[in-house]
């Protein structure tokens, strides 16, 4: 961990923790934008997938990059993160061409559930 970047442990740490805050906030504000007018559910598709992004980013500060996307696609956990990256991809596709509201939080639901399914792939025998 310690050669996978030149940044000094506390530091990232820190990067950890501020985006992993960033990543709360954006999803939280994504359901507090959900009950706007007209765009609501389009801001909120956008928020919330930021905010999922946000929280996989913050394990950079962590591992590092390189050795993350690694991690990503072992194949322990290569369903895991097909499936999280996929219901990203489908909520934001829901929002903005198809303008389907039921799939819109259908795919954040699948979108929590793919993140929980992932992050819980780096704790052995949690699955």
């Amino acid at each position: 961990v310690i050669d996978a970047t030149s940044l000094g442990w506390g530091t990232r740490v820190k990067g950890f923790i501020a985006c992993f805050a960033i990543g709360c906030l954006c999803s939280l504000l994504g359901s507090c934008l959900l009950w706007v007018p007209k765009k609501g559910l389009t801001l909120f598709a956008v928020f919330y997938t930021l905010g999922n992004i946000a929280s996989i980013g913050s394990t950079l500060f962590l591992m590092g990059p390189v050795k993350q996307l690694k991690r990503m696609f072992e194949p322990t956990r290569l369903i895991a993160t097909v499936v999280m990256l996929l219901c990203l991809v489908l909520t934001l596709c829901s929002a903005f061409w198809w303008h389907k509201k039921a799939l819109v939080l259908l795919f954040c639901i699948l979108q929590f559930f793919a993140l929980a399914w992932y992050s819980i792939s780096f704790i052995p025998f949690a699955r």
